[in-house]
Order: structure tokens, then sequence, then C-alpha cells
């Protein structure tokens, strides 16, 4: 997949984060919105919400783009590599909330997350809905001329590792 394509799949995957927050909110009862957290670290003004949402599509953008380079290597099925990528950086980038509850600008206007079941289980679900909106979307961008992503079948193999000409680069002319 090109990066332009990965960059729109990703954008896409943020979109619909973003706008299912109201309703996880709701569902998980607490108040928790990454673009909330995004808009206010850059204004509390009325803009927020708009600053946020465009932030938010930035960083969904750039996460695809990086997944066009890193998804190929992954020795996983294509639709478990958006779900394993965007698990892999919420997990990693969770213990930023300490730091989010301390020092964030408009730290007082958001509620805890550190510490907080309820927003780990929110931000779990959403980075699980954009890994797979991510790497569904890869699958249907991704066309028989791109050989850089090979199918499932040829990624796995009975004997547990993998496909030896995939491994080596080869392939068939």
């Amino acid at each position: 997949m090109s990066r332009a394509r990965a960059a729109v799949a990703g954008a896409t995957a943020a979109t619909v984060w973003a706008a299912i927050e109201p309703l996880d909110t709701r569902l998980f009862r607490y108040d928790y919105s990454d673009v909330a957290l995004l808009g206010k670290a850059v204004t509390r003004g009325p803009a927020w919400p708009v600053v946020g949402f465009a932030l938010h599509l930035l960083n969904g953008a750039a996460f695809g783009a990086a997944y066009t380079n890193i998804a190929p290597r992954l020795p996983l099925p294509s639709w478990a590599r958006g779900p394993a990528l965007a698990m892999i950086e919420h997990l990693t980038t969770w213990p930023v909330t300490v730091a989010v509850d301390r020092v964030h600008p408009a730290r007082n206007e958001l509620p805890d997350l550190w510490g907080n079941g309820r927003a780990f289980a929110q931000a779990t679900w959403r980075h699980l809905l954009f890994g797979v909106v991510l790497g569904e979307l890869e699958r249907r961008f991704n066309g028989p001329e791109d050989a850089g992503v090979p199918p499932y079948e040829q990624v796995v193999s009975s004997n547990g590792h993998g496909d030896i000409e995939h491994a080596v680069g080869a392939s068939e002319t």
C-alpha cells in the first residue's frame, strides 16, 4: 500500500474512533475523550473540538503511514496486523497518562486517566476498533499488484515457522 493510501486509511480509522467516543463514554460511564485531550492541550477556547479532531486525524494518518512499513514484516495474518499494532501502541503509550494527569494544561478539566480501569478499557476498545478499521482498509486498498503484503496462507505454514520463500524474499517470476 502506498503511504498516501495508508495515511488515508489511518485518518479514516481515527475518524471512526472520534465518532464512537460519544457513544462509548456513555457505555463505559466515563467522560474520557482523546479529541478533548489533544484539543485542550492546544487551546481551551471554543475551537478545542476542531483542533482536537484535526490533531487526532493527523495522528491517525501518521500511524497509518508507519503501519504500511511495519505491517508487511509481521508474521501475522492480514486481519490481525492492524489490531496487533494498535494494541502495541496503546500498551506502550498508556503509561504516559501519568504525565497527562499531572502536567496537561487542562488537567483540571479532564478526567483522571492513570489508574482508572474504565479509562483504560475505553482506550483499549478504541485502539482495537482503530486497528480493525485500519487493517481492513489496508486489505481492501491492497490490490493484487501490491505484492508487498503476502496473503495469510503465505505468512503461516503448518510447521509454525512461516514460508521460507517469504523469509528470504524469493518470488516466483
